[in-house]
């Protein structure tokens, strides 16, 4: 089964600790919902701009996307 890689971007100052604290509302999602994924993160990509993420299986992907809005997705691979 292929895994989604869903993605959230921040910008700004502010965007690291941006995407650090949105990693735990995500994390927050996944218990609410009973998701079968534990894999979330955040990275800091420069000084401005840092990304959060939450691997979904593609079979959650449709509602989790509509639920939460991410700004873009990707093939996961480990």
């Amino acid at each position: 089964m292929r895994k989604l890689k869903l993605i959230w971007d921040f910008r700004g100052p502010n965007a690291s600790k941006t995407a650090e604290h949105h990693e735990i509302h995500l994390k927050e999602y996944i218990t609410i919902r009973n998701l079968d994924t534990n894999i979330t993160g955040f990275e800091i990509i420069n000084n401005m701009q840092a990304i959060a993420y939450m691997v979904v299986n593609e079979e959650d992907m449709k509602p989790v996307r509509d639920a939460l809005k991410p700004h873009r997705g990707q093939v996961y691979k480990d």
